[in-house]
C-alpha cells in the first residue's frame, strides 16, 4: 500500500463517492422547496427552515464523524454516509408534511458528514504537499453535482414524478458511493517535498505544529475561522434556497429558475477544484478573501437587474465564492493546527456552519423577505455585507 497508483485511486474514490450527496444538499432542497410549496400548502416561512435543519445536522455529526475516522477508518464511514444518503434520496418520494421534509433535509446532511471529512482527510494524507489541489478535487465533485443533476433531476420529475425520480436518486447514490469506497486506501502520508535550502517549496507549505482540539480552540484563529465560516457559509447557502423562487419572483418559468440555482452549482463546483490549486501558489488566505469580495460584489447587483443571463451570472460569481470556502479552508485548517487531529479540529470549525449560518443565512433572510414584503435588495445587501466581513476576517487568520 502507498504506491501513486493507490493514492491516485484514492482521490478518485472519494470524490465519486461524494458526487451524489453533493446533488442532495446543494440541489433537491432549492429543486423541491417550491414544488412542496405548491402540492402540500406550505408557506415560505416554514420551507426556508429546512436548510437550518440541513446543517444542522452537519454541526452535530461532523465534530463526532472526525473522531470516528481515526477510530473505524474512512471506508467505513464513507459506506455508512452511502447508505444514509440512499435513504435520503428515497425518502424523498414518500414526505407529506413539513416535519417529514425537516427530518429529509437532516438526513441529508447527516450522510454527507460521514463522506466529506473523512475523504478529504485521507486524501491530505495521501497529497500533503498539494493539499490545496487534492482537496479542491474532491470538493470540486462535491459542489458541481447538483449542476450537473438538479436539470436531470427536474426533468425525471416532470416526466416521471417524484417516487421515479427519487427511486433513481437513491440507486445511483448507492452504487457510486458504494464503487467509490472499494477504491479507497489509507496510505503513509508522504513528505512535503523541500527546496534545498530547507524551506518548503511554497508558501502554503508550512511547518505546522500538531495541534490538539483543547489547543486549538484556544487560538484566535480558531475563532475567527469559526466565524467565517460562519457568515460566508450563511450567505451561500442561502442561494441554494432562494435562487429558484428568485427567479420565479422575477416571472421565469421553473426551467428558467433552475438554471439559475445551476449557475450557482457550476461554479460552487469548478471553483473548488480551480481556487485549491490557486491557493497552492497565491496562499490559502489571499484566495479566500477575494473570492468572498466577489461574492459579496454579486449580491449587492443582483436585485438590480432582471436579466436572466446576468443573474445566472451573478449566481455563479456567489458560488464561486462558496465553492472557495469549502476547498481552502480544509488546508489553512491543516496549516494553522495540523493533520494529527484535523478531523476533530474541522468539526469543531464546522459546528458554526452547522448551528449559526442556517439561522443568519436561509432563516435571517426569510424573515427580512416577509418583514419587507419581499425586498430581495434588502435580503440580497445583507448577504453581501456578510460575505464582505468574511473576506476581512479571514484576512487576519494567523499560522
Amino acid at each position: 500500500m502507498g504506491t501513486k497508483a493507490q493514492r491516485v485511486l484514492t482521490v478518485v474514490g472519494a470524490s465519486l463517492a461524494i458526487f451524489f450527496h453533493g446533488s442532495l444538499v446543494f440541489g433537491l432542497p432549492g429543486l423541491m422547496s417550491p414544488v412542496w410549496g405548491e402540492t402540500l400548502g406550505i408557506g415560505a416561512g416554514p420551507l426556508s427552515l429546512v436548510m437550518f435543519f440541513l446543517l444542522a445536522a452537519l454541526g452535530v455529526f461532523m465534530f463526532f464523524v472526525g473522531k470516528w475516522t481515526a477510530r473505524y477508518g474512512a471506508r467505513r464511514l464513507i459506506l455508512a454516509g452511502t447508505l444514509l444518503a440512499a435513504a435520503a434520496a428515497a425518502m424523498t418520494a414518500v414526505v407529506d408534511n413539513v416535519w417529514m421534509i425537516y427530518a429529509w433535509a437532516f438526513l441529508i446532511g447527516a450522510a454527507s458528514c460521514f463522506v466529506y471529512s473523512p475523504g478529504i482527510n485521507v486524501v491530505q494524507q495521501c497529497f500533503p504537499h498539494i493539499k490545496g489541489t487534492v482537496s479542491g478535487i474532491v470538493n470540486l465533485t462535491f459542489g458541481i453535482a447538483a449542476a450537473i443533476m438538479v436539470p436531470v433531476y427536474r426533468l425525471w420529475l416532470e416526466s416521471y414524478g417524484v417516487e421515479v425520480m427519487a427511486l433513481i436518486a437513491a440507486c445511483l447514490t448507492f452504487g457510486a458511493g458504494l464503487l467509490g469506497t472499494k477504491m479507497i486506501a489509507v496510505p503513509q502520508p508522504l513528505p512535503v517535498p523541500q527546496r534545498a535550502s530547507g524551506k518548503m517549496a511554497s508558501p502554503t507549505h508550512v511547518t505546522t505544529k500538531e495541534l490538539t482540539p483543547a489547543q486549538a480552540v484556544r487560538t484566535p484563529s480558531f475563532w475567527l475561522l469559526w466565524v467565517v465560516w460562519a457568515l460566508m457559509g450563511a450567505a451561500g447557502i442561502t442561494m441554494v434556497t432562494q435562487s429558484v423562487r428568485y427567479g420565479l419572483h422575477l416571472g421565469f418559468g421553473l426551467a428558467a429558475a433552475s438554471g439559475i440555482l445551476a449557475s450557482f452549482n457550476l461554479t460552487n463546483g469548478l471553483s473548488r477544484l480551480a481556487s485549491g490549486v490557486l491557493s497552492d501558489r497565491w496562499g490559502r488566505k489571499l484566495t479566500l478573501a477575494l473570492s468572498f469580495i466577489l461574492a459579496g460584489a454579486a449580491y449587492f447587483i443582483l436585485p438590480h437587474t432582471t436579466s436572466l443571463g446576468v443573474t445566472m451570472l451573478l449566481a455563479a460569481a456567489v458560488g464561486f465564492g462558496y465553492g472557495t470556502l469549502f476547498a481552502c479552508s480544509a488546508p489553512l485548517i491543516a496549516e494553522c493546527f495540523g493533520l494529527k487531529h484535523f478531523g476533530v479540529i474541522f468539526g469543531l470549525v464546522f459546528t458554526s456552519f452547522g448551528f449559526v449560518s442556517g439561522l443568519i443565512g436561509p432563516v435571517a433572510t426569510g424573515a427580512i423577505l416577509s418583514f419587507t414584503g419581499h425586498s430581495y435588495l434588502a435580503a440580497f445587501s445583507f448577504l453581501g455585507v456578510l460575505c464582505l466581513l468574511s473576506a476581512a476576517l479571514v484576512l487576519l487568520v494567523k499560522h
